[in-house]
């Protein structure tokens, strides 16, 4: 525990008399270096700094770049403690209504220890802290800010790079090297300006999270922006001399002040009792495990256990044994005055109660091939009854695996796999769990079907037998193997089998029913004779055409027909009737023989009567145009002119239809 010198308490409450009311910190130059140091960073009869050494600007009237600063009563986050800075400390006061610039044309030097720390070759206005001291644990820590006035709210882009430079230097007596503790936490990156700055300027922001604030006028200090508060440590060896030195210095020129703040007390001898075993860092103590805690110190009086803040009854050894979870400290005595302690944070991985570790899919393709997608996440949520949300379960195809698989993953083995499940943000607690992967599967073809249903008829539908369950899509659901319909639509029903595995067929329900025939449409008299059968808007079905009776066509229109009476049939492609219509196609005869044999001895036209069309005119005509007959009601041509035969020859004539059709052809007369 800190143990405050009467001397420097009394000086400390007389300052803060005068400070307390006050809003911005103040600065004493009066200070010893032995009580700044002893007095104020360390403030601890557990050690003495030796060898104490500060250096600074040398100002003509005899100000300071290094001294005491009271901070009480203002927002500052130190009380007091040490400043070191680039300028006259006098200027480090608040408000921040001005610019603190000292150290120009002074021959005030840099330092060669930060250069080389930095890697800088021109840095001025160097101040420095140096001591020797003795550490009575196996590590040291203290307390700082680093303000500037270089954290500019509005710079040009110019001057995003320009910072101060500082470090503090610790090496042990005896090596040449020094180690510095002046860097943004967990990494080896310097603290400056440029490496620790937040947003809300054109300049980039830096590891912002140890980022304070750009500073408005009303701020306890006059500098634009600082850091929040920062740790310096290491870890060193009792009962060896360490020198520590901590310099700041303006790089490359005296321009823009910079301070450290260094918290009064904050130089701490403390003792490294172990790493802290967290979930976060995945090193948690696994369940059950005991681990032994050694503070043991060369010199120590005593020891005292705690458990968060609370004693720990006859825990008064060097070591102890931990088997719960807390925070963990012990307090180390050497004689009445002086005393360190250590700490460590112990948690405990949870112990993991499996609650499902096989899982079953059916094959949801087509391909009944016994693989399909498992997601993985889904199982991870399943596999155990209390997986606290920190932990990562990753799964693996083999016990050996580092490959992780995806969260959908299809199982390579046919039917059944096993992977592996593996808590992997967690070393050493846990083996790998055996997660079993089964495939079924539906291997009965159910093909959709379209079936038609007849006007005024009802329809069965059956999704065939041996299944473990159906049910129908319709309202409301039915679960039968058959149901019976009697209007059109899309019936689905669902067949699970006995693995639980289920299909949907689907049936298409086309209302249907028999031809209506609106109209045949003759197209004859002609090289290609036609007949198409116009079927009435209002009829139900999908048809097909004959004109046989056996052989039937899609297409509603025949063609090449020659001249007859024909019958056309129409039928319903889903059974639901026949309907048929006669008609003719009427032609001329292309030749006739009038030769009193009994055969075509007569040229004439058949059936105009038939369709009406016995009213019609023919008129025949030799090559030459010469009008030879002229025929109405369809008496015929025996091939003579006045009585006397003709040659044989080719014909022609016109035939005005009394459908008002006119069609004009030739035939040849044969003796």
């Amino acid at each position: 525990m800190m143990r405050i010198k009467n001397t420097f308490f009394f000086i400390v409450f007389w300052c803060g008399l005068f400070s307390n009311y006050a809003q911005n910190i103040s600065v004493d130059e009066s200070f010893s270096a032995e009580d700044l140091v002893n007095n104020v960073l360390i403030n601890s009869s557990c050690a003495t700094a030796l060898n104490i050494n500060f250096l600074g600007g040398n100002f003509a009237n005899g100000e300071k770049s290094f001294g005491f600063f009271d901070a009480t009563g203002t927002s500052f986050p130190f009380q007091n403690g040490i400043i070191l800075s680039t300028g006259k400390i006098i200027n480090a006061e608040g408000p921040n209504t001005s610019l603190s610039d000292d150290g120009g044309n002074m021959g005030w030097d840099g330092d060669p220890d930060l250069n080389q720390a930095l890697g800088l070759n021109n840095t001025f206005n160097a101040t420095v802290l140096e001591f020797d001291f003795i550490p009575l644990g196996n590590k040291i820590s203290f307390d700082y800010i680093f303000s500037s006035e270089q954290y500019l709210t509005n710079p040009s882009s110019n001057q995003c790079n320009y910072t101060d430079g500082f470090a503090f230097l610790l090496r042990r007596n005896g090596e040449t090297t020094y180690q510095n503790l002046a860097v943004v936490p967990n990494t080896t990156i310097p603290v400056k300006v440029n490496t620790v700055r937040g947003t809300g300027t054109i300049c980039p922001p830096a590891n912002e999270t140890y980022f304070d604030a750009f500073n408005d006028t009303n701020h306890p200090t006059n500098f634009n922006g600082q850091t929040k508060v920062l740790t310096a440590q290491s870890n060193v060896i009792p009962g060896e001399t360490y020198h520590i030195k901590l310099v700041i210095a303006d790089e490359g020129n005296y321009r823009f002040d910079s301070a450290i703040f260094l918290g009064g007390g904050s130089f701490n001898f403390g003792i490294d009792i172990g790493d802290d075993r967290l979930m976060a860092t995945g090193n948690p103590l696994c369940p059950g495990e005991i681990l032994t805690v050694d503070a043991s110190q060369v010199g120590a009086t005593g020891y005292q256990w705690y458990q968060d803040g609370n004693v720990i009854p006859g825990a008064t050894n060097a070591t102890f044994n931990i088997t719960s979870a807390g925070d963990y400290l012990v307090e180390i005595n050497y004689g009445t005055t002086c005393q360190t302690t250590g700490s460590i944070k112990i948690e405990y991985a949870e112990p993991l109660v499996i609650n499902q570790n096989s899982f079953t899919e059916c094959d949801a393709d087509t391909n009944q091939d016994g693989k399909t997608v498992f997601n993985l996440d889904t199982i991870r949520n399943q596999l155990f009854t209390n997986l606290p949300s920190n932990y990562v379960v990753s799964f693996f195809e083999t016990p050996t695996s580092t490959t992780a698989l995806p969260t959908t993953f299809i199982n390579t083995n046919p039917n059944f796999q096993t992977i592996y499940a593996r808590i992997t943000n967690i070393q050493g607690c846990y083996s790998d769990y055996a997660v079993n992967l089964r495939v079924n599967t539906f291997d009965d073809i159910l093909a959709d079907e379209t079936l038609g249903l007849c006007e005024n008829e009802s329809l069965i539908l059956n999704a065939g037998s041996g299944f473990a369950s159906y049910q129908w899509n319709t309202n409301p659901p039915q679960f039968t193997q058959q149901i019976t319909v009697n209007s059109g639509g899309n019936y689905q029903v669902t067949v699970t089998n006995d693995v639980n595995c289920s299909k949907t067929k689907t049936f298409t329900i086309e209302p249907s029913g028999a031809a209506t025939i609106e109209e045949i449409i003759i197209n004859d008299f002609s090289d290609n004779n036609t007949a198409t059968i116009q079927i009435a808007a209002s009829s139900l079905g999908n048809y097909e055409f004959s004109l046989d009776g056996n052989n039937y066509q899609n297409s509603n229109t025949f063609s090449n027909l020659t001249a007859g009476e024909y019958t056309v049939y129409v039928q319903d492609k889903k059974g639901c009737g026949i309907v048929s219509e006669n008609f003719l196609i009427l032609d001329y005869p292309k030749f006739f023989t009038p030769n009193n044999d009994g055969y075509n001895d007569i040229w004439f036209i058949k059936n105009l009567e038939r369709r009406n069309l016995e009213e019609s005119i023919i008129t025949i005509f030799d090559r030459y145009g010469k009008l030879i007959k002229q025929i109405t009601r369809n008496e015929g041509w025996n091939g003579t002119f006045n009585n006397e035969s003709l040659p044989s020859s080719d014909y022609w004539f016109t035939i005005e239809l009394t459908n008002g059709k006119t069609v004009k052809g030739h035939f040849s007369l044969i003796r």
